[in-house]
This record gives structure tokens, C-alpha cells and sequence, in this order.
């Protein structure tokens, strides 16, 4: 059986101008870079919640996730009005191949075709779009990419619905050898909860568990709650594989330390909820 044993939650970041204009922090990524310092990235807008007028997303970045200083810098990747795109929503950030690749959702008008879209930096802070545009469409509202690799190809994983227009949420998954041409997808995960906007499935984050996978999904109906559900198969989780834990963090990330085996956080934020939050996370597995 998995166990989840979540630790003492603290705050991590508060990226306000002021305690007088206060700017929430939702959907994000962390990403430690090659000299040792740690980078965040995120939905960066002024309270109250305004989600379709999210148009650029915070950077900042620190020496460590245990107290240090974060430095805030120019926001990046701003909302391109002349293409179309009236927002950006949730990016996930990799290193690979020399380069950082940051996979978003840019959200349109037509909520039934929303981009998933790709930008690439040398050094996490001037980032280009990917000369060949649109990675893929989705929707309902498709959105929350995130990217790992199985050991044979890259997988990414991403909420919608089961048609267009609206139904069932799910988590998407599409494979990939290059991270630019990607599958048609598969569900990784389906709810029984029908819908549009919202849902069940939002922010999906996997990691390895032992010898299998856990997925970590959003449950956005009570907002301040993230479930888990484990599998021995990457492309597929049920119902049947969830672990009896419940996290109050929304838009959940789970941070692994690349030069500390096996330590792991679970960060959260969110409309209202002064910035981000972080907290250990133990995982045990079978």
C-alpha cells in the first residue's frame, strides 16, 4: 500500500507589491537550475480571481525552498493579444538537452480550442516560442501541462474534458520523443463528474512511486484539496488506485531535489491564499 505522510506546511512565497495590493499566485512550476539556484514560475495577477485576464506569468527565483530570499524579476511569456491569445495558464518547466523547455496553456476565445503551447530558454529568463507554433489543440478549456519521462518517451499529461464542448473531466496524457511533435491523446484518468470550466482532474502531476506511479490531480469543487491515485501503468490510473490522503493545497506541484535523493515537497497557492505554500512530502511504496 502507498503512503502519503505529508509535513509542517510554511509559506514559501508571497510575490504582493505591497500587503495593501496583494497579487495571488495559482498554477506553477519549480525548476532548480544547473548553478544550484531555484526558479519559480506561475499565474501571477492581482486579487481578486480574474482568470481569463491572466496574461504573464511571475519569475522568481532563490538559493533554497528553506527560507532563503527570493529575488522577484520581470514577468515572462505575456499573453501575444495579436495572435489571438487572451491568457496563459499553468506552465511546467523541464530541463533537457542544454535547454529549459516551458510547456503552457494559452487560452482563446473559443474555449473548445485552447493551445498548448512551448517556449525554450538558455537561462530561465529570455525565453523564445517554438518557431513552429501550436503544439497541439484541446479542450473543453484544455490546460495544466506536465511533462516527465518514462525512461522510453516523454509523457504529457494535461486536464479537458471528454468532448470539446464539455463531459466528463479527465487527465489527458500524449507521448512524445522530442517534445515538439506529440501523439494524439489518451486518458490517463476520467472522472465520473461531468462538466466544462472546473472539475475534478485539474493540475495533474506525476511522479515515480516505487515500482509504479502516482498521479496527484486538483479536486477544484472544494478548492483547497488535491487526491492521489497510484498504478503500475503510467498511460492509465482508476478510481480503484487511490490513496487514502487528502492535501489542502490547490494546484498542488510536487518538487523533487535533484541533488538530494529522495526529498520531496508538495507546494500549493491559489486565488486568495497570499502566495505559494510548501511542505514535505514522504512517499512510501511497497
Amino acid at each position: 500500500m502507498v503512503r502519503l505522510i505529508p509535513g509542517e506546511k510554511r509559506r514559501l512565497l508571497d510575490a504582493s507589491p505591497s500587503a495593501q495590493e496583494p497579487w495571488y499566485i495559482n498554477d506553477h512550476t519549480l525548476i532548480r537550475a544547473a548553478d544550484g539556484r531555484w526558479h519559480v514560475f506561475g499565474i501571477w495577477h492581482p486579487e481578486p480571481a480574474d482568470p481569463l485576464h491572466e496574461d504573464l506569468f511571475l519569475h522568481a527565483s532563490a538559493d533554497d525552498l528553506d527560507g532563503a530570499t527570493w529575488t522577484i524579476h520581470d514577468p515572462v511569456l505575456h499573453a501575444r493579444k495579436d495572435i489571438g491569445e487572451t491568457h496563459v495558464w499553468a506552465p511546467h518547466v523541464i530541463a533537457h538537452d542544454g535547454r529549459y523547455w516551458m510547456f503552457y496553456a494559452g487560452g482563446t476565445e473559443d474555449h473548445t480550442r485552447y493551445r498548448m503551447e512551448l517556449a525554450t530558454s538558455e537561462d530561465l529568463f529570455t525565453w523564445e516560442h517554438h518557431p513552429g507554433g501550436t503544439l497541439f489543440e484541446d479542450g473543453f478549456d484544455a490546460r495544466d501541462p506536465m511533462v516527465i519521462h518514462d525512461g522510453e518517451r516523454w509523457l504529457m499529461y494535461y486536464t479537458r474534458t471528454s468532448a470539446p464542448e464539455g463531459g466528463f473531466h479527465q487527465v489527458a496524457v500524449r507521448t512524445s520523443d522530442d517534445l515538439v511533435a506529440w501523439s494524439e491523446p489518451d486518458v490517463a484518468y476520467q472522472s465520473t463528474v461531468e462538466g466544462a470550466y472546473g472539475g475534478p482532474t485539474e493540475s495533474p502531476f506525476v511522479v515515480r512511486a516505487g515500482q509504479g506511479w502516482l498521479l496527484f490531480v486538483c479536486e477544484s469543487t472544494l478548492y483547497d484539496r488535491t487526491l492521489a491515485y497510484w498504478s503500475t501503468d503510467p498511460m492509465l490510473f482508476e478510481d480503484a488506485g487511490a490513496v487514502d490522503v487528502d492535501l489542502d493545497e490547490h494546484c498542488a506541484e510536487i518538487i523533487t531535489d535533484p541533488e538530494a535523493e529522495g526529498r520531496c515537497w508538495v507546494t500549493g497557492g491559489g486565488w486568495g491564499r497570499g502566495g505559494l505554500t510548501i511542505r514535505p512530502l514522504g512517499i512510501e511504496t511497497p
